[in-house]
C-alpha cells in the first residue's frame, strides 16, 4: 500500500504553520486595538471604526482555526482535520467568488448607496449639533490633507455653516497653493475647488485594482490548499 509523501506532509505543516501565526498576530492586534483605550487614542481610532476592527477579529479567528485543523493534520495525519480544513477553506473560496460576484452585479447599487451616503453627510456639514460639529472638524482636516472642499457640491455643501465657522479656514488653500490649479477664488478667498467626493471615489477605484489582486492571489493559494489537503486526506486514507 501506497506511504504518505513526507514531502507533501511538511510543506502542507510549514505552510499551515505560518498560516497560524498570521492568524494569531492578525487577532492579537485587532483585540488589542478593540479592548485598548491607549491604543485607540494613539492610532486616532473612534466608534464609527469598530466594524472594520470587529470584522479583523472574526478573520484573524477563522485563519487561525483553519491554520491549525491544517497543521495538526497534516502532522498527525488526521483525515478529520484535514477534511474540515478543505471544507472551510472551500467555504471561503466560494464566499470570495460569491463576492465578486455580486460586486460585479450590483456594482450600479453600490453606486448609488454610496451617493446617498455622501448626501447625508452633506445634511451634517450643514447641521448645527453636537454631533455634526464633531464630524465637520474631523472633515476639515480631511480637506486639508486631501486638498478638496465638501463632498459633492463644493463649497454649498457646508450651506450656511462656510461664512458662520470662517475662523476656522473651511476650504481654503495654503498660500502656497493658491497659483495652482488646485485652487479657485470664492466669496473673496481662495478655496480647493475639488469636492471630497471625487477623492474618495478616485481612491476606491485605486486600490479596487489592488484588492482584486489580493483576491486572485488568496484565490490560488487556497486553491493550492485545497489540492494538497486532499491530496494528503487520500493518501492517509490509502495507506
Amino acid at each position: 500500500m501506497a506511504g504518505v509523501s513526507g514531502c507533501m506532509k511538511y510543506s502542507m505543516f510549514i505552510f499551515n504553520f505560518l498560516f497560524w501565526v498570521c492568524g494569531l498576530v492578525i487577532l492579537g492586534v485587532s483585540v488589542w486595538i478593540r479592548v485598548s483605550k491607549d491604543a485607540q487614542q494613539e492610532l486616532d481610532i473612534d466608534a464609527s471604526l469598530f466594524a472594520g476592527v470587529d470584522l479583523l477579529i472574526a478573520v484573524g479567528s477563522i485563519i487561525t482555526v483553519l491554520g491549525f485543523l491544517g497543521c495538526c493534520g497534516a502532522i498527525k495525519e488526521s483525515r478529520c482535520m484535514l477534511l474540515l480544513f478543505f471544507i472551510g477553506l472551500l467555504l471561503i473560496l466560494i464566499l470570495q467568488i460569491t463576492g465578486g460576484v455580486l460586486g460585479a452585479v450590483y456594482r450600479s447599487q453600490i453606486e448609488t448607496s454610496l451617493n446617498k451616503t455622501l448626501l447625508e453627510k452633506v445634511n451634517e456639514l450643514q447641521s448645527s449639533t453636537g454631533e455634526a460639529k464633531v464630524f465637520q472638524e474631523k472633515f476639515q482636516k480631511f480637506e486639508r490633507m486631501n486638498h478638496c472642499c465638501g463632498l459633492l457640491n463644493g463649497p454649498a455643501d457646508w450651506g450656511n455653516n462656510f461664512q458662520a465657522l470662517g475662523g476656522n479656514k473651511i476650504c481654503e488653500c495654503e498660500p502656497e497653493d493658491r497659483e495652482s490649479d488646485l485652487c479657485t477664488y470664492f466669496k473673496g478667498k481662495y478655496i480647493f475647488k475639488k469636492p471630497c467626493g471625487d477623492v474618495i471615489i478616485e481612491f476606491l477605484e485605486d486600490h479596487l485594482l489592488i484588492i482584486t489582486g489580493i483576491a486572485f492571489g488568496l484565490a490560488v493559494i487556497e486553491i493550492l490548499g485545497l489540492g494538497f489537503s486532499m491530496s494528503l486526506y487520500c493518501q492517509i486514507q490509502r495507506k
